[in-house]
C-alpha cells in the first residue's frame, strides 16, 4: 500500500516559474553525507555529547513516512527536545531531479536510543520553491546553506556553509540505488547537514535558506515549533 502526501511546488527555472501538485510517495533522510571527514567527525561528536550513538555506516539512509514532509509554517513536537537542521533536498518530479531546501527536524531525546525512530517523530518542513538540477550542476559547490534560530525573541545564526561540504546529489542518489532502494518519481531525499554553531539546541522558530549567488536567487522558509506537553 502506497502512502501519499501532496505538496504544492513552485518549479522555478531561468525561463520562468510554474506551480505543480507533487505527490510524495517516498521520503528518505540521507545522513552522515559529509565529504569532509573532519567536519563529519565534529557533527558526530556534537551528537555524542547529547548521547547519540555513532552511525552504523556513512552515508546512511533513513526512511520516514511520506506524510512527514510538509510545507507548513508551524509544526508540533512532543516535549522540548527537538531541533531543526538545514539540508538541501532532492525531488524526483516526473523523472527529473529538482533541488530545494528543508529542515530535518529531529527529536534529540529519542535520537539517543534510536536514530531511525527519532527521524520519524517530527515533521520535515520544506520550502515550496525548487530549482532544476541541470541549472545548478555547473556551479553547485558555490551554493550556500544557512539557518537561524529564534529563541525568546533573539535571532541567532545557527548553521552556515557550502553544499560542497556534503556529497553531491547525484552521488547520494547513486549510493542509495546501489543498495537501499530506487529514487523513483515522487521521492524526496534530504542531503545531509552542517555542524551547528554553539551546539545543537531547541528553538521557538527555525529559519533556513539555500542561496545561489551565481544566479542571484535564493529559496527560504521558516516555521514555528509548538511544543506539546509530555503527560507521562
Amino acid at each position: 500500500m502506497t502512502h501519499r502526501n501532496t505538496l504544492l511546488l513552485n518549479l522555478v527555472t531561468r525561463a520562468g516559474a510554474s506551480e505543480r501538485r507533487f505527490e510524495v510517495e517516498q521520503a528518505v533522510i540521507a545522513g552522515w553525507t559529509s565529504r569532509d571527514v573532519e567536519a563529519m567527525e565534529k557533527h558526530i561528536r556534537e551528537l555524542e555529547e547529547i548521547g547519540v550513538p555513532r552511525p552504523a555506516s556513512t552515508p546512511i539512509y533513513y526512511r520516514v513516512g511520506a506524510a512527514r514532509i510538509t510545507g507548513a509554517d508551524a509544526i508540533e513536537a512532543a516535549g522540548g527536545d527537538s531541533s531543526g537542521e538545514v539540508e538541501f533536498v532532492m525531488f524526483n518530479v516526473d523523472g527529473r531531479l529538482w533541488i530545494g531546501v528543508g529542515s530535518d527536524h529531529t527529536d534529540r531525546k529519542v535520537e539517543t536510543y534510536n536514530i531511525t525512530v527519532s527521524k520519524q517523530m517530527c515533521d520535515k518542513p520544506v520550502a515550496s520553491t525548487v530549482w532544476p538540477w541541470d541549472e545548478l550542476v555547473d556551479h553547485w559547490e558555490s551554493l550556500v546553506l544557512r539557518s537561524h534560530i529564534v529563541t525568546g525573541g533573539k535571532r541567532e545564526l545557527y548553521q552556515e556553509g557550502s553544499v560542497a561540504a556534503m556529497r553531491a546529489p547525484v552521488d547520494l542518489i547513486e549510493r542509495y540505488e546501489a543498495g537501499h532502494g530506487k529514487f523513483t518519481p515522487g521521492t524526496v531525499m534530504f542531503g545531509g547537514t552542517l555542524a551547528a554553531k554553539g551546539g545543537i539546541r531547541p528553538a521557538d522558530r527555525f529559519e533556513f535558506e539555500l542561496v545561489d549567488a551565481t544566479l542571484n536567487r535564493h529559496i527560504a522558509h521558516a516555521y514555528g515549533i509548538d511544543v506539546l506537553p509530555i503527560a507521562g
